[in-house]
């Protein structure tokens, strides 16, 4: 009988990395590749990923290293990297503790970027003469962006809050990864050619150069530049810059800030609207006052009767044109508010996310969106989307549909 072994995972951790330190070939190795999702952290340590076409290894490099080198890093740099393999026992994974790095220059797709960007600049698309103005009250607003994340749920939410008189109108585009850019410039084409609207908001949430790689495509570029309809971007995060941001109308740092760029704040409009009211009201009341004043020296002057009636009559008739005109303005004000309100719930029940309200739900495994019993299989992790929030479960059993 075999005898049974068991161990903890810290101590198969230990075991592991106990090898790999005794492994002598691992601990001055020099390992070539390209510097991605880079991470300068508070403490002064970097961690980052060095990659080449066919995997990813995990590195850091701690303050001391960092301060001797002669560059600054970034992403897409291709270096040569010194140090040392080793396992970060808490997580269970093996990393590169960098020593010293030396620096072989650029990354291919930042190459690639950079000649893009010289050849459109020579074309002069990215001129600030072509940026056309965005509206200032939009009535129609596109979105090209991904259905599934953070990123259109901050968007569709943010417009509704600031300026529920707006239709919003998603198209859901491919943002990362092969077919992307294709998938970006059909929805800007979508809302020239077959869905008019007063602005695009063209954007997705942030990530690696690689990540972002959609929109620094020339065919994407192009789209935007030719769009009749102005163009908001909005990829990344405030420190991510595309060549889509640059050929854009205007560049928003984040989705969200896209959205409060695009339409007013109705609670702003509502507040100027009632302080132009109270203005407007105690400047008529300063004319009735001082027209009533002036009436009153008249009448005391005045000793015949009749002419003491008339003075009186213009005093009712000041009166009755003050309280129709307050009336009036009254009116419109409450118009433009039940406008307001019809709009709202037009735009709620337009809502792409009143879909998961009637019961329905997404179902994803890595991010992408679950169509068939095929993509999953037993004690798979899945997560699925409902209207109020996310659940992640384990697959126990598979029934395809006969």
């Amino acid at each position: 009988m075999v005898q049974r072994r068991e161990a903890t995972v810290t101590q198969i951790n230990n075991y592991i990395k106990a090898i790999l330190e005794r492994t002598e070939v691992l601990q001055n190795v020099w390992i070539k590749g390209e510097i991605s999702n880079l991470k300068y952290h508070s403490s002064g340590h970097v961690y980052l990923t060095l990659k080449d076409e066919g995997a990813t290894l995990r590195a850091v490099m701690f303050k001391g290293a960092v301060m001797k080198l002669p560059f600054k890093m970034e992403n897409g740099m291709k270096v040569s990297a010194n140090g040392r393999i080793g396992v970060f026992e808490r997580d269970g994974a093996y990393q590169l503790y960098i020593e010293d790095m030396e620096q072989e220059g650029q990354g291919d797709l930042y190459k690639k970027l950079e000649e893009l960007k010289k050849k459109l600049s020579g074309e002069g698309i990215f001129d600030e003469r072509y940026k056309k103005p965005i509206p200032k009250f939009p009535e129609r607003v596109g979105v090209v962006t991904s259905p599934t994340g953070a990123a259109v749920r901050d968007i569709l939410n943010i417009l509704t809050r600031r300026y529920p008189l707006a239709e919003v109108y998603l198209y859901p585009a491919l943002v990362q990864g092969q077919g992307a850019a294709g998938s970006i410039v059909k929805g800007i084409e979508f809302f020239n050619d077959k869905c008019p609207v007063d602005v695009i908001i063209a954007g997705r949430g942030g990530g690696s150069i690689e990540d972002l790689w959609a929109f620094n495509e020339e065919i994407t570029v192009r789209a935007i530049f030719n769009s009749q309809i102005p163009v908001i971007s909005a990829v990344g995060h405030e420190t991510d810059f595309t060549l889509s941001d640059a050929v854009a109308d205007l560049r928003a740092p984040t989705p969200s800030a896209a959205a409060e760029i695009a339409v007013p704040d109705v609670k702003e409009l509502t507040a100027g609207l009632e302080k132009t009211r109270i203005r407007l009201k105690n400047l008529l009341l300063k004319k009735a006052e001082a027209s009533e004043e002036r009436l009153r020296l008249i009448s005391e002057r005045a000793s015949k009767e009749s002419f003491i009636r008339r003075i009186e009559n213009l005093m009712q008739t000041t009166d009755r044109s003050f309280d129709m005109l307050l009336r009036a303005m009254e009116g419109k004000i409450e118009k433009k508010m039940n406008l307001l309100s019809e709009k709202a719930v037009k735009l709620d029940a337009l809502s792409p996310l009143k879909v998961f309200e009637r019961g329905y739900s997404v179902s994803y495994k890595d991010d992408k969106v679950l169509k068939s019993v095929k993509q999953v299989k037993d004690k798979d992790e899945v997560k699925i989307v409902l209207s109020d929030g996310r659940v992640h479960a384990q697959i126990n059993r598979i029934e395809e549909q006969l």
